[in-house]
This record gives C-alpha cells, structure tokens and sequence, in this order.
C-alpha cells in the first residue's frame, strides 16, 4: 500500500487499519527495543536514581503541547 492510497482512505479506514497493524505487532514474540530506546531509559533511570530527574503535572505537559 502507497502514501497516496492512505491518503484516499477515511479517517475511519485508517483508524481501522491502525488497529489491525497493532494487532498484528502485538502477536509478534521477538519484538526487540531498538538500542536508542535503550540508552534513552538507562539514562532517565540514572536521573531518578541520582535525584536530577525534573517531573511536571499533566497539566502543565498539555499546556506545552498546544503552545
């Protein structure tokens, strides 16, 4: 399937084929983190374990995402 094809589609189709895409990644056993998500964790659990680690509300995210 092309950009092109899913463009055609209804926001509904994509929504469905989103779906079934998830469904079928979820059935898979060997899905692996790549090693970027890795470090990215190992260094968050880092902060948190040295007290750096900066936390914000809810709240205060969605007002930083509809800037």
């Amino acid at each position: 399937m092309f950009l092109t094809e899913i463009e055609k589609m209804s926001i509904i189709e994509r929504l469905q084929a989103m779906e079934e895409l998830w469904d079928s990644l979820c059935k898979e056993e060997e899905i692996e983190s790549p090693e970027w998500h890795k470090d990215i964790l190992k260094e968050r659990k880092k902060k948190i374990e040295k007290g750096d680690a900066e936390y914000i509300s809810l709240e205060d995210l969605k007002g930083i995402r509809h800037r």
